[in-house]
């Protein structure tokens, strides 16, 4: 089936080299504002997508998100910052990339174009039906997200999809789509950038109010958090002196005895 590509269309913008720096940055700025408004006409395409993933999570399952390029490393950062933030094991949500790790650095040559090769990748994780699968792809046409996700609806594995074009063969594909409309980009194909921000946006909304429905949040708060810097020591010990009404002295030994702050919460608190 063809289709237009907005994401390959002209840009609204010509003869940018004759621009001024503060033209340039405005410019881009203007059309950057376009993108939320662009996210919110898809968000009941991503509440039926995220319906299924917490579905799929509380039944023992895990969230693969796999892509190419911009694409593929926006979903590598996604899935790794969910550990950290809440808690959750490594392999709860997994992002893979046409090429490999090395490819997180850079770019591996026709890695995007195998059909055979993200199938793949996902068997080395033992896929199984338990799990659901997430492409993303800002065109909405690289063989190694389509062929992945064509496997998958045959071994009966849910999928799902991040792109930014309306009819593409991945939103043909996918069991639930997520297409994001924003148009033409300011550097013509350009699509690291306002679809690059609408995929990031949409990948946080996803995976925010999963770990949430999950009970991963307490109130607004990161309470499983992984204490892995100063900073979020100094994090945590605010959070318990704010949930417990304690001194700073008297947080601190909490969470130095509990190592997290849920925990120290809870204890102190049935203590």
């Amino acid at each position: 089936m063809s289709f237009i590509k907005t994401t390959e269309s002209d840009s609204k913008h010509n003869h940018l080299e004759k621009m001024s720096v503060p033209e340039l940055l405005q410019n881009i700025n203007n059309e950057d504002k376009t993108v939320a408004y662009s996210v919110e006409k898809s968000l009941p395409q991503i509440e039926k997508l995220t319906e299924k993933i917490v579905e799929k999570l509380n039944a023992g399952g895990r969230l693969f998100y796999i892509g190419a390029g911009t694409s593929g490393r926006l979903g590598i950062v996604d899935a790794s910052e969910c550990p950290p933030t809440f808690g959750v094991p490594h392999d709860l949500v997994i992002g893979l990339i046409a090429g490999g790790d090395t490819a997180i650095r850079k770019a591996v040559e026709f890695a995007e174009d195998s059909e055979n090769q993200g199938w793949k990748d996902l068997q080395k994780e033992n896929i199984s039906e338990k799990d659901i699968v997430i492409g993303i792809a800002a065109s909405g046409t690289t063989p190694y997200v389509i062929g992945a996700l064509k496997k998958c609806n045959e071994n009966n594995i849910s999928t799902g999809c991040i792109t930014c074009n309306e009819g593409s063969p991945l939103a043909l594909t996918a069991q639930f789509p997520i297409v994001v409309i924003v148009g033409p980009e300011f550097v013509t194909g350009s699509s690291r950038m306002k679809a690059g921000t609408a995929q990031k946006l949409v990948l946080n909304m996803i995976s925010t109010t999963a770990m949430i429905q999950l009970g991963r949040v307490k109130g607004n708060k990161m309470v499983d958090m992984q204490l892995s810097n100063n900073k979020l020591v100094d994090r945590g010990v605010r959070m318990i002196m704010t949930e417990l009404n304690v001194s700073e002295k008297e947080a601190q030994t909490l969470l130095e005895k509990y190592k997290n702050v849920r925990a120290a919460i809870n204890n102190f608190k049935n203590g």
